[in-house]
């Protein structure tokens, strides 16, 4: 009889997955997602989300406070991993690494520089970095299963916990066929996320510890610059498994350029005392270096930065992207020079 009830439990809460797969397939999905409107101070509100986070079950990795040109309004981001959500991704290629990087973000925001949390939505990145996995339909339910995680922690805090999808939004379809958008694909060249991967440094399989360690060494001795200079970078986490790890990687040059054009040409949220709205895509740092191996050789790969701040950052719109269309690349540089350094 238990062991009746036991399959029936499993068998339910597979269904309901699919399900949930299925109803999300035609709703529009933010990559970032609002979860709690909190009530309290900048100050207060972070060290009760905190301490939530570290007793959630999830592992804190790292916190990195943003750094802008006159900043006005606080933004901060968690960077997390979920031993659950990680397990299920065991058996998925080393180089989906990315999707397995939670990331949740408060900030100031909008007249009275009101206090919200958000995140990067799992279950978004899961549906951009799993398209092509046998195991899809499964790596979207253990993404929602993250994601529920953290809104319980968020939940924790003073205020109100809501569940807001937040720009930019796409459907299920778009994500799992991401190549950028609208008339800025062509910027991204039509690029899906693996194509993306741009790579920076090669070799033999046998060389995967040894290039690891390289990077590493590398990463830990470069220096941020200042909002003035895109060639200095710091390590802010660093996420191992068994065939990939992820450096995760900041500079005050790419968070400046990040929150402040995407609030330029933002109305929403945009306030005399807080004129950055862009705060609210904290979550979509840091930016990443991975080094997998797949069996056959050991690669160093960092995304392509057009890609990637389409994916983060298209409801900045396109003449932003049009104005803006050689700071991606300046970026793109200044990793795979830092990285080859000898």
């Amino acid at each position: 009889m238990k062991m009746i009830k036991h399959f029936l439990l499993a068998f339910m809460l597979a269904a309901f997955g699919w399900l949930s797969v299925a109803q999300a397939a035609d709703d529009e999905i933010g990559i970032f997602e609002r979860i709690n409107e909190a009530s309290g101070s900048f100050a207060d509100s972070a060290a009760a989300l905190e301490a939530a986070l570290g007793a959630s079950g999830l592992t804190l990795l790292a916190t990195r406070d943003l750094t802008y040109e006159d900043k006005q309004q606080q933004a901060r981001v968690y960077v997390l991993t979920s031993p659950a959500y990680m397990q299920a991704a065991a058996g998925e290629a080393p180089n989906t690494i990315s999707a397995q990087i939670l990331r949740v973000g408060i900030y100031e925001y909008g007249a009275g520089k009101k206090v919200h949390i958000n995140m990067a939505n799992p279950v978004a990145h899961a549906m951009v970095f799993y398209s092509d996995s046998k195991n899809y339909a499964n790596m979207v339910v253990a993404a929602q299963q993250a994601a529920q995680t953290i809104r319980d922690a968020a939940a924790k805090v003073p205020g109100t916990a809501v569940r807001v999808q937040l720009e930019p939004k796409r459907t299920e379809k778009t994500y799992k066929k991401f190549n950028g958008d609208g008339p800025a694909k062509m910027m991204a060249k039509f690029r899906n996320w693996e194509e993306s991967q741009i790579e920076v440094l090669s070799g033999k399989s046998g060389d995967f510890t040894a290039t690891v360690a390289k990077v590493d060494s590398i990463l830990k001795a470069s220096q941020d610059k200042g909002t003035d200079d895109s060639s200095g970078w710091s390590l802010v986490t660093r996420v191992d498994t068994p065939n990939a790890v992820y450096f995760g990687i900041s500079n005050k040059y790419a968070e400046n350029k990040c929150i402040r054009i995407n609030s330029d040409f933002r109305s929403d949220g945009k306030a005399k005392d807080a004129p950055y709205p862009g705060v609210d895509h904290a979550p979509a740092l840091p930016l990443e270096v991975i080094v997998f191996n797949d069996g056959k050789e050991t690669k160093v790969i960092q995304y392509g930065e057009m890609w990637r701040m389409q994916l983060y950052f298209w409801d900045s719109g396109y003449l932003a992207f049009a104005k803006n269309t050689l700071i991606p690349e300046i970026i793109v540089s200044s990793i795979e020079k830092t990285l080859e350094t000898k």
